[in-house]
């Protein structure tokens, strides 16, 4: 923890003192980039851009993992299905997230639902596909003893197969926690006047640098809180998981 935090503040050391003297347009001094952080994002811009980011980052994000965990059972349980559609499957997970996104503003406009949408399709395809595998992992003796107790259906997939699959499930979100935030910056720069992406990117076009900076920084700060607290509910989640792995290498 301590390194996680402390590595962050001395490269902000390093920039302030590299920075300092600076009169670079494009390279402004990291004082200037926080005032204009504090001016914009704490106050100026947070319900009108921040909110409306954040919302679809979550909302999103949250639509994608339920799919995505869905999808993934489902495929598991029903292989047929994996080998109906596995062409499909490997040509979509192929297609860089970003480049769906002119399809749908073409077809359906610039509207926030349009942008919430391409945020779930990028974001599902990790979890499904490490739920899928997690559920196939697990281990042959298992289902042989929910046959031999006859354990309802519900109870094997939530009480054995999805507890089974966590450690990967949670690889998946990983992986779609950024195509998540990745796409939300991203629909938002190229078909949008609100939100945090739009303003970066108009700030850019403006010539406004320390505006831009500010915004970057921001984007950072979002993207290490997002991983740090996915990281957080993991250690949570799979303390077994991970004390029973650093048993096995005790042992």
């Amino acid at each position: 923890m301590a390194l996680q935090i402390g590595v962050p503040i001395l490269i902000l050391v390093i920039w302030w003192a590299w920075s300092n003297s600076s009169s670079n347009p494009f390279f402004p001094p990291l004082s200037e980039i926080l005032v204009r952080f504090r001016e914009l994002w704490l106050f100026d811009k947070f319900l009108s851009d921040i909110v409306p980011s954040l919302s679809n980052l979550v909302i999103g994000f949250a639509i994608a993992v339920l799919l995505g965990v869905i999808l993934g059972l489902v495929f598991a349980l029903v292989p047929v299905l994996e080998e109906l559609l596995s062409p499909l499957i490997h040509f979509y997970r192929a297609v860089p997230s970003i480049a769906i996104i002119p399809v749908f503003i073409s077809l359906m406009g610039f509207g926030n639902e349009v942008r919430l949408l391409v945020i779930i399709l990028a974001a599902f395809p990790p979890t499904w596909i490490a739920t899928m595998d997690g559920i196939k992992a697990v281990e042959p003796q298992l289902h042989e003893v929910a046959k031999v107790f006859r354990i309802t259906n519900a109870e094997r997939v939530f009480g054995m197969l999805l507890p089974s699959a966590l450690p990967q499930i949670f690889t998946g979100l990983q992986a779609s926690l950024q195509f998540s935030f990745v796409v939300m910056i991203a629909t938002e720069m190229l078909g949008s006047s609100v939100g945090i992406g739009a303003m970066t990117i108009l700030a850019q076009q403006s010539f406004a640098s320390v505006d831009m900076w500010a915004g970057i920084v921001l984007l950072g700060v979002i993207g290490f809180l997002s991983n740090y607290l996915l990281g957080r509910l993991r250690a949570r989640v799979l303390s077994w998981y991970d004390k029973s792995k650093a048993l096995q290498l005790a042992a």
